[in-house]
């Protein structure tokens, strides 16, 4: 039986032994790296997207997704809208003058033109993942926040009723209309200042309707708890993997886009959607570089791949995945 989630003096840690500090040769070459400069780290125009618009009530009986950007998306399955990880801010920093700015400029549908949603479900409390404006905006769109353990504090202190949060601890599975939600392991941390580090747990989820099944792995580095996922609640007709961000100085908390798809295919999914790529610049790596490498993996591993448009609904299933390079304008 898989265990849950650990702490050592008060913190959360992860499953297997996770290195996250730098040593001085990799702070010097970090250096190095952002005085050299990359002029390929960011577009050099705002990227193009779809405009995202929605019916009252989900239709589709496949899971169907359409992607906002770094790791925002609504899920639509079988007859339920889940929102995820919805941060659309302009900025994925505390401090936006040094952030950097999204990509794409606009955005594809502002939260306040949402329709109503079933849950907002967050991995995790990072800023790229959890902005207060966008809660703010989205909080009369639905009744229900399901949150790995320790991010409810967060939404409670911008006034969200505690009422509607529900937090939960890896493993746990949780009945959401005719869906169940299982927060899963990932590997990883979290923290929103200098004192807070792990404070609060992190997650992927799957999230399981009477016909499908699809799988989010939030933020993480590789590691063994994606066969076991795959074991426990697999096969999944779409995943939703991250990829991007990434460098080897932490390839403990972000995976390589190769194991972006091994991940996938560990998990046992069909169809795969990379995530946490094309909004925002949080690494030193081509901002393409991404989706280009995942696209070649998949393709030499001979799994099924979608790279769509930021406001693009994909519907897996439906055996037409966009796959053009439109990132290279």
């Amino acid at each position: 039986m898989a265990s849950a989630s650990k702490k050592e003096r008060g913190k959360y840690i992860n499953s297997i032994p996770t290195n996250m500090g730098m040593s001085f040769k990799s702070i010097v070459s970090m250096l190095r790296d952002t005085v050299r400069g990359n002029p390929k780290r960011n577009p050099a125009q705002p990227i193009p997207f779809k405009q995202a618009a929605f019916a009252a009530q989900p239709t589709a009986d496949q899971p169907q997704v359409t992607w906002f950007g770094h790791s925002a998306f609504l899920l639509e399955l079988e007859g339920r809208r889940l929102l995820f990880d919805p941060m659309f801010a302009q900025s994925p920093s505390p401090v936006p003058i040094f952030g950097g700015k999204r990509y794409s400029g606009s955005l594809p549908i502002e939260p306040e033109d949402f329709p109503e949603l079933d849950a907002i479900v967050l991995s995790h409390d990072h800023y790229d993942h959890l902005h207060k404006g966008s809660i703010l905006k989205l909080k009369q769109k639905t009744q229900r926040f399901i949150v790995p353990l320790g991010v409810g504090s967060r939404l409670r202190s911008w006034g969200i009723d505690p009422a509607q949060i529900t937090e939960h601890d890896w493993w746990e599975e949780l009945e959401l209309f005719q869906l169940k939600l299982v927060c899963a392991p990932a590997r990883h941390f979290s923290g929103r200042g200098l004192l807070d580090r792990n404070s609060t747990l992190w997650s992927s989820w799957v999230i399981a309707g009477e016909r499908h099944k699809v799988f989010f792995s939030g933020d993480s580095g590789y590691g063994p708890h994606f066969k076991e996922i795959g074991e426990r609640y697999g096969p999944f007709d779409l995943t939703l993997m991250e990829c991007g961000q990434y460098d080897e100085r932490w390839a403990a908390i972000h995976m390589m886009p190769e194991e972006t798809v091994q991940a996938h295919l560990d998990v046992q999914g069909r169809l795969l959607i990379p995530v946490h790529w094309g909004a925002f610049t949080l690494a030193f790596h081509d901002w393409y570089d991404p989706i280009e490498r995942a696209m070649k993996a998949a393709k030499e591993r001979g799994v099924l791949f979608a790279a769509p448009h930021i406001g693009e609904t994909v519907v897996a299933g439906s055996g037409v995945y966009p796959s053009a390079p439109w990132w290279r304008g």
